[in-house]
């Protein structure tokens, strides 16, 4: 019989047992029908099943690796906890973990199983048998349990914590890299703790911490991992699965998915951002639109290593080859992103960027626009999130806009500092989020201020990075973002937006060859402190140079020959 959509969409939803996963953590009380509120409860009810991609990542197990790969917004991690659920309630005597680098993820990973399984079963999950579980982890009792502190207890490897491992293996950045590294080489039985792994972020942790995971597994070693490699906040890419896992005896790859799309999901459609939304956020992330500078041949940040990845993530060519060291334009399609996402608001509120003279001048307009979203436009508080990139200085920065807000009544909290760290909204009273771009990562809401932005122009190295927190800030939004900054810095990338609005949405750019590839690696590749800090030393050395040939404090004659070769071989085409 003919059925209408509603109740095909709701048949659909209750079969894919989605309706309580995909609804907002509270009932949304609207009495304005085009209010910002209203706008948000539609869409959230627009967005109920899972499309064939999805639903294939959640039902298909494979025996060994499976990889997930996806834009900010297609679903990955609701797949990844549905994954989890459905091989729980299949085979309840596994012992299955979920892992990830977010800590604010651990609360919403617990509640989309739970919901699941009692859907499914009509029973709770037996939580001895499937453990959302930190990937890092420390002694204190299961909530602080990890992956890796597991591995150690049951390998008996000594166990560093953050502290340690940064001494040890140099830096922040290296610090859960080196320490799963130590791990691995240190010599000890199978350690065959779980029947299945599923890793969410996977592009923010080291081959390391995968290959502990596998190693964690018993046969057939059934690890599942997901990840958006735009989103990686570390500058350092993945490599393929069969670099990876290594070689066996016989020179053949431990691990290979090519050729077998069950094994190699990739999620094309984009739930969660317009295409307004998502082409910005790709546009400044790689720089597409970025003024060239001076002694270069691209304005380019960064790009994919292979150009049939635009594809396969959802863009279309309109114009050009998709190749290396040719033009192209592409753009997104309504399928993999669907118009109801964009239609609920005009195209100049979807996206706006904003300069400020000041910091100052920043945070007032802010205050006054929360206001607003709360009041008239029947906002909720956890409608809002504020991001600050920096997660060094973001509890500094936001102070001001908080304090604004308790002045005016209006609860807020920076996550992971005012909460628990496994917290991001807070549930049991209203308030606006506060957050730095780690924390921010997984979460999502319908109005996002993205603050201080111009922290994330500039040039050289660690480049990279920056652009990958603008674009993992901007592709937190459900409805709308706001990219706010103050200075010529910001000038910058509202020149860049611009661009990218006067060609409607499409990316054009000449695809780097590979030459070109390896030196933007090069060039905007993350330093560690010491690397910084011994650059800046050289770069004080060579000026002390300088000086003293200026001064006449020393004669270039008092060079060698092949000294004073080498510089000017260097120098000659630099100005």
């Amino acid at each position: 019989p003919d059925v209408d959509e509603p109740t095909l969409a709701m048949t659909l939803s209750a079969i894919e047992s989605l309706s309580s996963i995909r609804k907002s953590r509270s009932k949304r009380e609207v009495t304005k029908p085009d209010s910002r509120g209203a706008k948000l409860r539609d869409l959230e009810n627009s967005i109920a099943t899972l499309d064939h991609r999805q639903n294939r990542a959640v039902i298909d197990t494979v025996e060994g690796v499976q990889r997930i790969r996806g834009l900010a917004g297609s679903g990955k991690t609701i797949v990844l906890a549905l994954k989890a659920a459905y091989l729980h309630t299949q085979f309840p005597n596994w012992r299955i973990a979920v892992t990830f680098n977010t800590r604010s993820l651990k609360g919403q990973f617990k509640r989309h199983i739970n919901n699941f399984c009692i859907e499914q079963s009509g029973e709770e999950p037996d939580w001895t048998k499937i453990r959302v579980v930190n990937a890092w982890g420390a002694p204190g009792g299961d909530e602080r349990d990890g992956i890796y502190y597991e591995y150690c207890r049951a390998t008996g490897h000594t166990f560093s914590d953050f502290k340690t491992a940064s001494y040890k293996f140099g830096g922040n950045e290296r610090a859960f890299d080196g320490a799963c590294s130590a791990a691995l080489s240190f010599e000890s039985p199978p350690t065959e703790l779980y029947d299945a792994i599923l890793v969410d972020e996977a592009q923010d942790f080291s081959p390391a911490f995968l290959k502990l995971c596998y190693r964690m597994l018993k046969d057939p070693k059934r690890l599942v991992y997901a990840y958006d490699e735009l989103q990686n906040l570390s500058g350092n890419s993945l490599p393929p699965p069969e670099e990876m896992f290594g070689v066996d005896a016989n020179g053949r790859p431990v691990v290979t998915l090519v050729g077998d799309d069950r094994r190699d999901v990739i999620l094309q459609k984009c739930y969660r951002n317009s295409k307004p939304v998502l082409t910005t956020a790709h546009a400044l992330g790689f720089g597409i639109y970025r003024q060239i500078p001076a002694n270069a041949t691209t304005g380019l940040v960064q790009m994919f290593e292979q150009p049939a990845l635009w594809e396969e993530i959802g863009y279309r060519v309109t114009d050009g080859v998709l190749a290396k060291d040719s033009a192209v334009a592409i753009q997104r399609t309504d399928e993999t992103s669907p118009p109801f996402l964009a239609s609920h608001s005009p195209l100049s509120d979807l996206v706006i960027f904003k300069r400020f003279d000041t910091e100052a001048m920043l945070n007032e307009w802010l205050t006054k626009e929360i206001e607003k979203n709360l009041g008239e436009e029947e906002l909720r508080h956890d409608d809002i999130i504020v991001i600050h990139p920096d997660p060094l200085s973001a509890r500094e920065r936001v102070g001001p806009i908080r304090k604004a807000l308790f002045e005016l009544g209006i609860q807020n909290h920076l996550a992971g500092v005012d909460t628990n760290a496994d917290v991001f909204f807070r549930n049991e009273t209203p308030s606006v989020t506060f957050t730095g771009i780690y924390r921010a990562k997984g979460n999502e809401a319908g109005m996002v201020y993205v603050i201080n932005a111009q922290d994330c122009a500039g040039a050289g190295s660690g480049l990279a990075t920056l652009r990958n927190r603008l674009f993992t800030a901007i592709t937190r939004s459900k409805a709308w973002v706001r990219v706010l900054g103050h200075g010529t810095k910001m000038d910058a990338l509202m020149e860049e937006y611009q661009k990218l609005l006067e060609r409607e949405h499409r990316l054009e750019f000449v695809y780097p060859s590979d030459d070109i590839l390896g030196k933007m690696r090069v060039l905007h590749r993350d330093l560690s402190p010491q690397e910084r800090a011994k650059r800046e030393q050289k770069k004080t050395q060579a000026k002390d140079l300088a000086t003293a040939l200026e001064r006449g404090d020393l004669n270039p004659d008092d060079l060698d020959d092949q000294t004073k070769s080498r510089l000017l071989k260097m120098l000659g085409g630099h100005k």
